[in-house]
Formats: C-alpha cells, structure tokens, sequence
C-alpha cells in the first residue's frame, strides 16, 4: 500500500508491502509542507523528480508544490510545458494493507514532440547496517565525483562521471556501517534492482520500451552533509543515464515522441525471502 502527500510534491510517505514499512521517514529537517521552498530539502519518503535529479531546478520542479488528485485516482504535477500524470492500478486499498505484495504506477507525461527530460523515483529505504542491493553483474554503472577520494585512481580531469561494471570497486552492494562516505552512481540501461532487508526482498523494476531506463542509486554513510551527517540509501528506477539533464548526450534523456505523449510504468514488490 501507498500513501501520498500530495500537498507536499506529491511525495509517497509510506510504502507498506510484505508487512513492513520500506520508506525512510527522513533526517527531520522539515516539518509540513515544502511548497514555495527554493532549495530541495530532504523529508525521506519518494519524490517524483522531474526534469532533472541534480542540476537545476534540484531534484526536478515537482517536488516544491502541491499535486492535483489523490489515489485511488490520477494526480497530476505541471512543470513549465509539460504535465505529468500517474495513476496507481493497484496496492492503494487500505483494506488489502495486510496482503499487499506489489504497488503498479502508470505515468503518463504530455509535453511538446522533442521535450528532453530525466525522471526518477527518488525513494529512500528504511534499511538496516548489511542491507544488500542486487543488480546484473558486470552492468554499466557511472559513478559521480563524490565517489572520487574513494576511488583506487584518480578522478580524471574535466570528466562529469567515469564507468566500472558493477558492484564497482566500492562493492555498492552493501549499505554497510557508517564510515563517511558518500557515493551517487547510475546503473546504466538497468530496469530492475532489488534490496534485501531482514529477510525481505523488495523488487523495483521500470518500462518504457524505446526510452533509456536505468536506476540511480545514492548510498550516504553518514557522509552528507558535511555540517550534519546522516545515513541515506536511496534506489531511484529512472528514465535516463544521468543525474543532470545539463550534462546528457545525445541517448542519456528520455524524449518525447511526436505524438506528445510518453508513457511508462513502474511495479514495486516485495516477498520474504
């Protein structure tokens, strides 16, 4: 089952499957509402981000104001030209909570023939210290420069990201102790990531057949923010290859197609295991 907020950028605040509670309630930075808010603040829970994850507007302009609707039917979020619209076609029913094993998200997002944008389901896990995550061996993943003094090289120079087959050489499979570190990656042309937690796996998995589908990742072991740390596992289905719209090439970017309407679904489940 899913809870949204839609006041607050529509964010999901609670994701209940395989009877537990998956979506971190956040480092308590905010209390109500970030509508009109000009700098991104972390509340925990899923935001939708849209048209970026970094760069700018940060985490996307969706985030900031309140969403029309409220599931069990459509809501809906505008950003400049573009109107985005998602419907959840099942795990809304307070009644199945007991039951539930999979959420289904439809979206659908109208915007002029060509609108270049990135898009994410920015959820942070309420997860343990061993926590793993699970993705293709040897999949593409593009670490960010946060990544770097961890790193066996050097970070090359004027380079936004550099590539390492998965799990990488800082082993991203583990959300570990807290050590300091901090790490944002993107496992490239990856639909489905799983997590599994005190005995229970959680499976994400995206489509959009002809669109760049990947997912994000950001493991923050008390490394970030500087100021006042705090633990983070974030696992982001996305549509895109990279965390800032400003720094896709030609096929990082989702696009939309002359018929100005793109559509995509994302299903969550969860099962012991």
């Amino acid at each position: 089952m899913v809870i949204i907020d839609a006041e607050d950028g529509g964010r999901w605040t609670s994701l209940y499957l395989a009877g537990r509670e998956w979506l971190w309630s956040g480092p308590g930075l905010v209390v109500g509402s970030r509508t009109g808010m000009p700098s991104f603040v972390d509340a925990g829970g899923l935001d939708e981000c849209f048209p970026t994850i970094r760069g700018k507007p940060d985490h996307g302009g969706l985030w900031s104001q309140p969403w029309t609707g409220q599931p069990p039917g459509p809501t809906s979020a505008i950003h400049g030209s573009a109107t985005l619209t998602r419907a959840f076609t099942a795990g809304v029913d307070p009644a199945s909570v007991a039951d539930a094993d999979s959420v289904i998200v439809d979206y659908r997002l109208q915007a002029p023939p060509g609108y270049r944008f990135i898009w994410a389901a920015h959820a942070l896990l309420d997860c343990a210290v061993g926590t793993t995550v699970s993705a293709p061996p040897g999949a593409e993943c593009r670490l960010y420069p946060e990544a770097a003094p961890h790193l066996p090289d050097a970070w090359p120079a004027g380079v936004p990201w550099v590539t390492a087959g998965w799990p990488t050489p800082l082993d991203l499979t583990t959300y570990g102790p807290s050590d300091g570190t901090t790490v944002g990656a993107v496992l490239i042309d990856c639909p489905t990531v799983s997590v599994r937690d005190r005995g229970v796996e959680l499976t994400m998995t995206l489509s959009c057949p002809g669109q760049p589908v990947s997912t994000a990742l950001w493991r923050n072991l008390a490394g970030f923010p500087a100021d006042s740390p705090y633990r983070s596992l974030g696992v982001e289905p996305m549509l895109g290859r990279v965390f800032d719209l400003s720094e896709a090439g030609p096929d990082d970017a989702a696009v939309v197609p002359a018929s100005g309407e793109l559509a995509w679904r994302l299903t969550v489940s969860a099962r012991p295991v």
